[in-house]
């Protein structure tokens, strides 16, 4: 569900010369992020790695701003769901481990674009955009669950979502503590027998 997460198939991006230049100015893009952070991307470091002419870029994209909103746009269009693993546990845990994977490689184009949101309010739109989808597409974890009968109809998809989601985010990103190879199991588990408890359900009518 991160910025980084992989998707099965390609993405839809723009045939032709557009459409490799603009590939290769992302890859450059991420490349860059990933080595050198938020403060040290720049549009001649982006060109010269990309091996395209510095005004192609500053043209299409104009600044680095518009360069962090096109690749969050490019994560964005594809393929991506959550897995099915036949259970809502298994879901969450799949789910919570793809996040801390992404959070945790070396480079993380993950962790530099969430930093990247704070300098930028450009990327910070993008970034918003991209979770809002995120979290779209994965509210079919709970419609699964509800329909498996593991938990109760009317189960609010977004906020058992953050809920099972947001300890890897809290450890990783504000107390940045080493990856704790039990945490997206220990966070899915909470989640998921809470949900079943109907803690993110309608509360009954009086």
């Amino acid at each position: 569900m991160t910025p980084e997460s992989p998707s099965p198939g390609p993405r839809r991006r723009p045939g032709g010369r557009t459409g490799r230049i603009r590939a290769q100015v992302l890859d450059a893009v991420r490349a860059e992020l990933g080595e050198h952070g938020f403060d040290g991307l720049t549009l001649d470091a982006v060109a010269a790695r990309a091996g395209v002419h510095r005004a192609t870029v500053y043209r299409r994209w104009r600044d680095v701003g518009g360069l962090l909103a096109d690749v969050l746009e490019a994560t964005g269009d594809d393929d991506w769901e959550p897995r099915d693993t036949g259970s809502l546990l298994g879901d969450l845990a799949a789910l919570n481990h793809e996040n801390q994977a992404a959070m945790t490689a070396q480079p993380s184009i993950a962790a530099a674009l969430i930093a990247a949101s704070f300098r930028s309010e450009e990327a910070a739109r993008g970034l918003r955009r991209l979770w809002e989808d995120r979290y779209t597409r994965c509210e079919v974890i709970v419609r699964r669950a509800v329909e498996r009968g593991e938990l109760p109809a009317g189960t609010d998809a977004r906020r058992l979502l953050v809920a099972a989601t947001a300890p890897l985010y809290h450890h990783l990103v504000l107390l940045r503590t080493p990856p704790d190879p039990d945490l997206p199991d220990q966070a899915a588990r909470t989640a998921a027998l809470a949900a079943a408890a109907g803690a993110f359900a309608p509360p009954p009518e009086q």
